[in-house]
């Protein structure tokens, strides 16, 4: 059994399984919130897509791409329009995604992980997918992991039950004689090599849906990670052309099928109210890529930035009967939050013997009257793992590491103005000094109860 760690701060952490036997221990003796029905606690699934700009949705704004499954469930289910991830790059958003963690306290904050690395989530940390399984839930990854493809960091050393798809992003792959790119994966063996990316969406869905039918008895955690819109964009070809946007629209519509098809099955099972879907994606859009990228509309940037465009993603979370049909949250809330808040509806508990800055958002997810975000502040890790900006209230500052033209220490009101044109600093150099000592503090003391990251 692997031995307990002692963190910078003298706390103990507790190896993992050690954590599942405390977690179902004291499940029995948590509060079960009243919105989890007596029967059972509820499934929870995850739609995570890669590089989707803020407006490319239909029920974000989209003026060209269709996406009318999602928009149903926006319909039918909640808008979060300040829904933030940790990282405006792959590997660090979702290092902060499965822990609840800031990308730099479990040691992935710089870069992103490429194949063969010697680096990876550390086996040692607790994912929202093991915290689910200390109360008997089935879970399945899909798609896109990007967490280390060593067989130590890969998705069933970390939680899940099964995976099916590609361990890094799909421009990367590597060279296995006599083939190069990337590799497809159930659980640890490569099943395809290389992968043919036009039939991923099709066939993530098709998993999807099969994962949900074996497992809608009891309650089930399914983390569907889509390999695009990342370039290179592959369309299946009943998707080729369909779309006013050209190729990139082609992709994401296909993906809004994909989504309308496992609600589809949700529905036909009977079990969509006993079902969370959040859809979401993992940074802003490649807006380098040009028509191949998305559009983060009306906010500033994209992929790669600390500005709004890199980090601020469109999100819909649909539960019918439980969460408020039509309804919009302009509250801050982070992916973060979702590891402490489904172990609260399940009935679990998120890990106490560590640092979890996410929080519970239950509250603004079933549509409390009342209910504010419980984020005082929102900080912003660039691609190099430095701090470069933070939100409090309705206030951001930001402070650029590497100077690129044009760019300098700014503060801007994000109600009065998303968009981040209006640098108000010279008129309110109190509350940019405020920020800035935030800042400082903040990360000081990360540094302090900062995790390894995970070694081969």
């Amino acid at each position: 059994m692997r031995p307990a760690i002692n963190t910078s701060d003298g706390r103990r952490l507790v190896s993992r399984r050690g954590f599942l036997k405390i977690a179902a221990a004291g499940a029995a003796a948590a509060a079960v919130p009243s919105f989890v029905r007596a029967k059972r606690p509820p499934n929870f699934v995850i739609i995570f897509t890669d590089d989707q700009g803020y407006q490319d949705l239909g029920c974000f704004g989209s003026p060209k791409i269709k996406t009318p499954c999602i928009d149903r469930m926006a319909a039918e289910g909640m808008r979060f329009t300040d829904f933030y991830v940790a990282s405006p790059i792959c590997t660090p958003s979702r290092s902060a995604l499965m822990t609840g963690c800031y990308p730099k306290r479990v040691g992935l904050a710089r870069g992103v992980l490429f194949p063969q690395a010697n680096r990876g989530l550390n086996p040692s940390e607790i994912t929202i997918a093991e915290v689910l399984k200390s109360r008997g839930y089935a879970t399945g990854c899909i798609g896109k992991w990007h967490l280390g493809d060593n067989e130590k960091f890969l998705p069933r050393k970390q939680g899940f039950d099964s995976y099916f798809g590609i361990p890094y992003s799909n421009d990367m792959g590597h060279r296995v004689k006599p083939k190069k790119g990337v590799p497809l994966l159930r659980n640890e063996t490569v099943v395809e090599h290389p992968a043919r990316q036009e039939t991923l969406t099709q066939r993530y869905t098709e998993e999807a849906v099969r994962f949900v039918k074996e497992n809608a008895r009891k309650p089930f955690f399914l983390y569907l990670a889509h390999t695009f819109p990342h370039v290179p964009l592959y369309a299946a070809p009943p998707f080729k052309g369909i779309s006013a946007r050209g190729l990139y629209g082609d992709v994401i519509e296909c993906i809004d099928w994909s989504t309308g098809v496992l609600v589809k099955a949700l529905r036909t099972l009977g079990i969509e109210r006993d079902t969370i879907v959040v859809f979401t994606s993992d940074n802003g859009p490649w807006l380098s890529k040009g028509k191949n990228g998305g559009c983060a509309l009306p906010l500033r940037g994209g992929k790669q930035t600390t500005w709004e465009g890199g980090m601020r993603e469109p999100c819909v979370m649909w539960a019918p009967g439980r969460i408020p049909a039509g309804s919009v949250c302009s509250e801050v809330a982070a992916s973060m939050d979702l590891l402490p808040t489904f172990a609260r509806i399940a009935g679990a508990s998120a890990p106490t013997d560590r640092v979890i800055d996410g929080h519970d958002i239950a509250p603004l997810m079933f549509g409390e009257r009342g209910a504010k975000s419980p984020w005082d502040a929102f900080y912003y890790y660039n691609t190099g793992g430095a701090l470069e900006a933070v939100r409090a209230g309705d206030w951001k500052l930001r402070i650029p590491r590497r100077r690129r033209k044009g760019e300098e220490k700014g503060l801007y009101n994000l109600r009065a103005e998303v968009s981040e044109k209006t640098n108000l600093i010279t008129r309110h150099p109190d509350v940019a000094a405020r920020l800035e000592a935030m800042m400082k503090k903040f990360d000081a003391d990360l540094a302090k109860t900062s995790r390894p990251v995970g070694r081969v």
